[in-house]
């Protein structure tokens, strides 16, 4: 070989082995709070957006080597197979069924994934298995920042010690387990209506300009009609977008029905703006059962229990305020001033849970 040829193949050889220390010294990293209530197990987990593209190859569809919300939102089923099916969550044994609760952008280069696994029985303890450490890059490292009660610890996790304890200290008492029963499901429905000021603000705005008895029926039944429809496509995880985006998105309905009542006489023909709105809160309502993993053949009996709950508790309310709307409206004073004062309050209201909601949770 000519002594050229030879001293260029040697430098290619010392620019090979001098680059693959380097590489083999890249330590992958991510961190994650996790949160143990005795019954159910919360995380927020934070990964470089390189490593889950590895895992999840549909993650950035476009091949633009960059992740964007529409993106993420797209993967949430291959995310949650990739990971969360990948997180294997123990109490007394029995194993916590995890859901893919949010997946967001965070950092320079973040990719947080918001987890919850829920456990069928109360327990001091859970037993975390991060199987998933297996399919990342050898040498991955892993945070873990623990809390139950006041305890909080932190301990390092990596394939060769995959697994750690997250216990409830002495004298903190342990959650119990949600009502699975028809009943439960019915007065959770309830419970989540009477507590939902939004949804309870935005229909005593749409009852509040009144109108004829057929109208006011017209415009509620579209509302129920659409939040029902959008409820069950969010549990049945057909679609469910972020609560980062239908929270605000229900404030702005509060206001826009505060300002439109300004200039509407009555409820004719309002159903065609509550029907799209309805269909909005229905996924805010689908945040309650959200909180609860059901086994699938489980969903439609505690969807309907849920829903009657819900409509039984709206009902109940309705039957207290329109009578007295309806009534108030008689008045020319409450007619001219009262409707568009409670109209503007309204409408603050609703702007103000959206500054809130977009710049303060």
């Amino acid at each position: 070989m000519a002594p050229r040829n030879l001293l260029a193949l040697l430098a290619a050889i010392f620019v090979l082995l001098s680059a693959l220390p380097a590489r083999a010294h890249q330590v992958g990293l991510s961190r994650g709070d996790y949160r143990w209530d005795g019954v159910t197990l919360t995380a927020e987990l934070v990964f470089a957006r390189r490593e889950l593209s590895g895992l999840v190859k549909t993650l950035d569809d476009d091949g633009d080597d960059k992740l964007t919300p529409a993106e993420i939102q797209r993967a949430r089923e291959p995310l949650a197979r990739a990971v969360v099916d990948r997180i294997d969550v123990r109490a007394e044994g029995a194993a916590c069924k995890g859901t893919l609760d949010d997946a967001f952008l965070v950092e320079e280069d973040g990719l947080a994934l918001r987890v919850a696994h829920r456990c069928p029985a109360s327990s001091r303890a859970a037993r975390v298995d991060l199987a998933l450490l297996d399919d990342l890059p050898h040498g991955h490292r892993h945070i873990a920042r623990t809390t139950a009660a006041d305890a909080v610890a932190e301990s390092v996790v990596f394939a060769a010690r995959r697994s750690f304890d997250i216990a409830l200290p002495e004298g903190a008492a342990a959650a119990q387990p949600a009502d699975a029963s028809f009943s439960g499901f019915f007065l959770m429905g309830i419970e989540h209506i009477l507590f939902g000021y939004d949804h309870l603000v935005f229909l005593f705005g749409l009852v509040l300009v009144g109108g004829r008895l057929r109208s006011i029926l017209l415009v509620i039944t579209a509302f129920t009609v659409a939040h029902s429809i959008t409820l069950a496509l969010a549990v049945l995880g057909i679609v469910a977008p972020s609560g980062r985006i239908i929270e605000p998105a229900i404030a702005l309905s509060v206001a826009y029905v505060g300002i439109e009542n300004l200039f509407v006489k009555d409820a004719d023909k309002r159903w065609r703006i509550t029907f799209p709105f309805g269909l909005v809160h229905g996924f805010g309502f689908a945040g309650a059962l959200g909180e609860i993993a059901l086994p699938r053949p489980e969903i439609p009996a505690a969807l309907l229990a849920f829903n009657l709950g819900v409509e039984a508790g709206q009902l109940a309310v309705l039957a207290l305020v329109l009578p007295l709307i309806l009534w108030a409206r008689k008045k020319p004073l409450f007619a001219d001033r009262g409707v568009k004062i409670l109209s503007w309050g309204i409408a603050a209201l609703g702007l103000a849970w959206f500054v809130l909601r977009v710049f303060f949770e």
